[in-house]
């Protein structure tokens, strides 16, 4: 795992520096100080590590989730747990914001919003389930629709923030404006 981490990081150094696109294996595994064969036998593809990067996002979202206490939804406070998984997501892109400029862009070339299974859309679908088992969500709101309502809300905010560079209070001030907009309308008040 120290060798796969090592290229991951020398990687995402670069992709963060130059481009993803600019970006040459050679010269991720020069970076590492593994020779190129070694990058082989962690990642086939250097598209791999975008993938490996949506995957390590997803883990730091359930681990937000999980010191949160909102690990697994109950149906109660379902407003305020999806304004805290908005401000998961937020925090998770902040932490790091150059490299989420650089390879959310690849992300996207690659395909990868039509050919990975969207997770955060069922995140927040369980959350919206729970709040409809719980009378909190009238019955007649579809959760799947839901949370891939908020999971466009997510991505298109990101998208937004990052074509516009926008400093670190714009992105989660405008991820919890647009998820209060599509919660006011699927929770009554």
């Amino acid at each position: 795992m120290r060798v796969k981490n090592a290229i991951f990081t020398a990687a995402l150094e670069l992709f963060t520096q130059q481009g993803y696109d600019q970006t040459t294996v050679e010269e991720i595994t020069e970076r590492a100080d593994v020779a190129r064969g070694t990058f082989f036998n962690h990642f086939q593809r250097k598209e791999d590590i975008i993938g490996e990067w949506s995957e390590r996002r997803r883990v730091r979202l359930r681990e937000g989730l999980a010191a949160e206490g909102l690990a697994e939804p109950d149906g109660t406070g379902t407003r305020h747990a999806l304004l805290r998984c908005m401000g998961i997501l937020a925090r998770i892109t902040l932490d790091s914001p150059d490299e989420t400029r650089a390879l959310l862009a690849a992300w996207v070339r690659a395909g990868a919003p039509l050919q990975e299974e969207p997770h955060t859309a069922g995140m927040f679908s369980r959350f919206i389930e729970a709040g409809r088992a719980s009378g909190e969500i009238p019955r007649d709101v579809d959760p799947e629709l839901a949370g891939q309502l908020l999971r466009d809300v997510y991505l298109g905010t990101l998208f937004r923030w990052v074509r516009t560079r926008g400093d670190q209070r714009d992105l989660e001030a405008e991820l919890r404006a647009a998820c209060t907009t599509v919660i006011d309308g699927i929770i009554p008040r």
